[in-house]
């Protein structure tokens, strides 16, 4: 590490700056549904998915390879370009973070390198296919899979359990629940962590220090699972209130049936090394595992909003690293500038996220700054899917079939009025 220079170290740290809200902004992926349910406090399973990221970093380097040597060609690389790609995403991470938006900090990362790299060194600098097949594709294809795969899960679920008592299976599924959360953390770890690794290693190579194509040094892996298991630990409360309340409401069958899919998809991925959003997964399990239980709703307007989001982290991301990579290069006090918006920028979303704070005080509640919770009543993609679902539970399966199921949660039957048909 004597070969590190300044510049180089300050890059290192503002990548592990990246990894710590990485972790907090993808909290939710992991426990918003275990937490939503009670399954766990909140604190508990924000403690635990940090210890499972830190494991989880330890176990593949696929994915960090992909990263240090698939999307920005090598040559001709300098190290401002991935200082500035971190800042385009450091600043989109915190942006969705304060609006409550699960966005990808993974397409903002790629967001940010490939504006940046584009901005220094053309378009040739990005190996086009590299990102299509390892970013693109699988950014549509993964979370349409977890949420069709939580649907079926979470219909079989209901089928296999409609004829046991429902208070049993209910304290089994939320033992499952709280073990498939640990499952997605510990995938988590093996995924997002390790783009940060890639990050630095890329850095590295750029520096020098490193040859063309080297694995992530230990440090590098150590540090890079330190960063995003404290960041899981602060907890993103405000994108776990989304994820885990805004979109649809879930019982424990649902919650175990999403984040089991979710898990599978985000393990599969980091074992072909493909860089995956674990947020689009967890947010397409959670979705496919609403639609999935008779009466289930999912709240569209929140997930349209956060659709957009998706659809804007790329470009954003990478018209910020742009810019940014457009005031490096001016020189060490363009750098220093970049430096400064960075920090006054981080500043400013945080002063903003004090006025209305949610934290594991209030991250399940129905109002936060008396502001109720957005109501919306049954699209016709929900109406029409919950027509064909089975019903929940054998002896509430006649009591929960009503005409206008409720907003928030599926209807209970009543054991002093007759089931209505």
């Amino acid at each position: 590490m004597e070969n590190i220079t300044l510049l180089l170290g300050i890059v290192i740290v503002t990548a592990l700056v990246f990894d710590f809200t990485n972790g907090f902004h993808d909290t939710a992926n992991a426990m918003a549904t275990t937490i939503s349910t009670g399954a766990l406090k909140p604190k508990t399973a924000v403690a635990m998915s940090a210890v499972l990221n830190l494991v989880g970093a330890f176990l593949s380097v696929e994915v960090a390879k992909t990263i240090s040597g698939g999307i920005i060609n090598e040559g001709g690389l300098k190290t401002e370009v991935i200082f500035a790609a971190l800042v385009g995403a450091i600043l989109w991470n915190l942006l969705t973070w304060l609006l409550g938006l699960p966005s990808s900090s993974s397409h903002a990362l790629f967001g940010g390198l490939i504006g940046a790299a584009v901005m220094s060194m053309g378009w040739s600098s990005v190996n086009g296919g590299t990102v299509v097949t390892k970013v693109l594709l699988p950014a549509i294809a993964a979370p349409l899979v977890a949420g069709i795969a939580a649907s079926l899960a979470t219909r079989l679920t209901y089928r296999i359990s409609s004829k046991t008592d429902e208070k049993a299976t209910s304290k089994g599924y939320r033992a499952g629940q709280i073990a498939s959360a640990g499952l997605v953390s510990l995938a988590h770890g093996t995924n997002d962590a390790q783009k940060t690794m890639g990050i630095i290693t890329l850095a590295l190579i750029t520096g020098g220090v490193l040859n063309p194509g080297a694995n992530p040094p230990m440090w590098v892996i150590v540090s890079a699972g330190v960063a995003i298991a404290l960041g899981t630990y602060l907890g993103g409360w405000r994108i776990i209130r989304t994820m885990g309340k805004g979109l649809t409401e879930l019982a424990p069958p649902q919650g175990f049936a999403a984040q089991s899919s979710a898990a599978t998809a985000i393990l599969a991925s980091s074992h072909i090394g493909f860089s995956l959003s674990t947020t689009q997964v967890c947010s397409g399990a959670v979705m496919g595992a609403g639609l999935g239980r008779k009466g289930g709703v999912v709240r569209w307007s929140t997930a349209t909003r956060m659709f957009v989001a998706w659809g804007l982290t790329l470009p954003a991301a990478g018209l910020v690293g742009a810019g940014a990579e457009l005031l490096t290069k001016q020189g060490d006090w363009g750098v220093a500038a970049t430096a400064a918006l960075l920090i006054g920028g981080s500043a400013v979303i945080w002063s903003l996220s004090r006025r209305e704070p949610v934290d594991h005080t209030n991250v399940t509640a129905d109002e936060i700054g008396g502001s109720a919770r957005d109501t919306e009543p049954a699209g016709v993609v929900t109406t029409a899917i919950a027509a064909v679902t089975p019903p929940p539970a054998g002896h509430l399966a006649a009591a929960s079939v009503t005409a206008e199921p409720s907003e928030h949660t599926a209807p209970v039957a009543d054991p002093a009025r007759p089931a209505t048909v």
